[in-house]
């Protein structure tokens, strides 16, 4: 990986060491940058676990649903079916909610005492954003990010997923393109990244559409004008447009636009995970818009930091939508309605489109739901 992509050398140090003998036992995936966590994921898979085996070897598991308990007990005993095992935790930050988690703690420190060698565990703690610039990073974020290390630090090595840089994004357009044997004129990777808000997830699947848009024009390069025509109608099939018809409630509008972003997507409903991250991105800007009554773009600017920029061309539009809400607790409901639709989309269920349907449906209704429990 080129080395001037400083936003990358964490999760290409992490692969390399995975895939050697200084591997660790157990490593925490510390920050919501949903790109780079596919990247470690995607790497531990192909340098840990042979594909026809991954259904044997291959465990991820959700600490609202399967206790810590549980789980290393799963780590600790061999698998008759596959040479080596992979744990991966989610809702780590369950660790660290009411009471002192005792128990919890001494049975991590007594597995890491004696960890099984045919085993990893990854601890994903995707409740923490990390800005690209840590000096802005929010201190109940930094707390918590430092209340993993003192627990898990000194038995695990610790990944921080930083939020991507917009060069670092540019740069990563241009050199992925190359590989795809595609030229790609710098101001337009700039274009792309800029009209996208450096969303890493959302650029990876438009770079996809501009190769392919390349390779059925025949152009010799990417041009800005290519990536406008291309980027244009993502902007109008964007969650942008999904959030104001949610704050609206507008629930058949909501709806369709929500099954065209399926349609639209590259893996279809299988992209369900990353519509809901970014539906929950969506939130919690508007939490904050609506919280420091912003109203207008320049005042946006001083209260999103950098690494939770908002793409220029929704600024307006997401600012209208804050001020929508009255009551802020509607804006906290809704994001605890998506964490529950992002639980669920993980446990595989059987119809992920019918999760977002619902999920949809009630961020978009009229009437009150009814609070959900602290499980």
């Amino acid at each position: 990986m080129n080395a001037n992509l400083r936003s990358f050398v964490g999760v290409e140090r992490f692969i390399a060491e995975v895939s050697g003998d200084a591997r660790k036992p157990g490593y925490v995936l510390l920050g919501d940058e949903a790109f780079l966590y596919a990247m470690c994921r995607r790497g531990v898979l192909q340098e840990l676990l042979a594909e026809d085996l991954r259904d044997f070897s291959l465990h991820e598991l959700d600490l609202a649903e399967t206790s810590i308990f549980e789980a290393l007990d799963l780590a600790q005993t061999p698998s008759l079916m596959a040479p080596f095992q992979v744990l991966i935790l989610r809702n780590v930050k369950l660790l660290y909610g009411r009471g002192q988690k005792k128990d919890e703690f001494a049975a991590i420190e007594e597995y890491f005492r004696r960890p099984n060698p045919q085993a990893l565990l990854l601890f994903v703690a995707d409740h923490i954003a990390l800005p690209q610039d840590l000096r802005k990073m929010d201190m109940q974020d930094k707390e918590r990010a430092e209340k993993i290390r003192e627990t898990l630090g000194d038995v695990c090595g610790v990944v921080e997923l930083q939020r991507v840089s917009e060069d670092d994004a540019v740069a990563w357009v241009l050199r992925e393109a190359a590989a795809k044997g595609v030229a790609f004129h710098e101001d337009a990777a700039r274009e792309l990244v800029d009209a996208l808000g450096a969303e890493m997830m959302t650029i990876a699947s438009e770079l996809e559409k501009l190769v392919l848009y390349s390779g059925s024009t025949g152009a010799k390069q990417v041009e800005v004008s290519d990536v406008e025509t291309m980027v244009s109608a993502a902007k109008q099939r964007s969650l942008y447009e999904l959030t104001d018809a949610i704050s609206l409630k507008d629930a058949p509008r909501a709806l369709a636009l929500l099954h065209g972003l399926l349609n639209a997507s590259e893996g279809g409903e299988e992209a369900a995970i990353g519509h809901v991250f970014t539906l929950a991105k969506t939130f919690r800007q508007m939490l904050v818009l609506n919280e420091k009554q912003v109203k207008d773009q320049r005042a946006m600017w001083q209260v999103l930091w950098p690494g939770f920029r908002v793409a220029p061309f929704a600024a307006d539009a997401l600012i209208a939508q804050a001020r929508r809400y009255r009551d802020r607790s509607e804006l906290t409901r809704g994001l605890m309605w998506i964490a529950k639709a992002d639980v669920e989309l993980r446990s595989s269920p059987p119809d992920k489109r019918l999760v977002l349907e619902r999920l949809v449906m009630r961020l978009a209704g009229k009437a009150r739901e009814p609070e959900l429990s602290a499980a």
